[in-house]
């Protein structure tokens, strides 16, 4: 019997623990783009931005200057990295000095978020096809709960 509530305990406390983990990988984050980045369909400005996804089981995801003076929303697919993220980060690729967002990963997370291609985008990977982009990556915080 003792055996039972220890195991039965135990299940309890993991399913708190992966549960905590998958909210805190849906938490906004926050990070500063040093540059201009095309999200979607839309070029925003350098900033420090809010990027989260619309809600909970969304492909939607949110892009926010923190200042309020730029938005966008854009469509994103599932994608599922092999191992557990240590850090929240954005993904993008830049083809000489334009930089669009590919990827948002949440630390403590395998899953994330690949970003739809731009017509914009598919257009410069055609003509840099002997070019390959190169990724640049930078690293988010979470957004403290307002």
């Amino acid at each position: 019997m003792k055996m039972r509530a220890f195991v039965t305990a135990s299940l309890f406390v993991l399913s708190l623990i992966v549960a905590a983990q998958v909210v805190k990988a849906d938490d906004p984050m926050l990070v500063n783009i040093p540059f201009a980045f095309t999200a979607g369909n839309v070029t925003l400005p350098a900033g420090e931005y809010r990027v989260q996804k619309l809600d909970g089981s969304s492909a939607v995801v949110l892009i926010s200057c923190a200042d309020a003076s730029a938005s966008t929303m854009v469509l994103s697919n599932a994608a599922q990295a092999k191992d557990i993220q240590t850090q929240s980060k954005l993904v993008f690729k830049r083809y000489d000095n334009r930089y669009f967002l590919s990827q948002v990963w949440a630390a403590g997370s395998i899953r994330g978020r690949e970003l739809l291609k731009s017509h914009a985008e598919k257009e410069i990977a055609q003509s840099a096809r002997l070019e390959t982009a190169k990724e640049v990556t930078l690293i988010a915080r979470l957004s403290p709960a307002h």
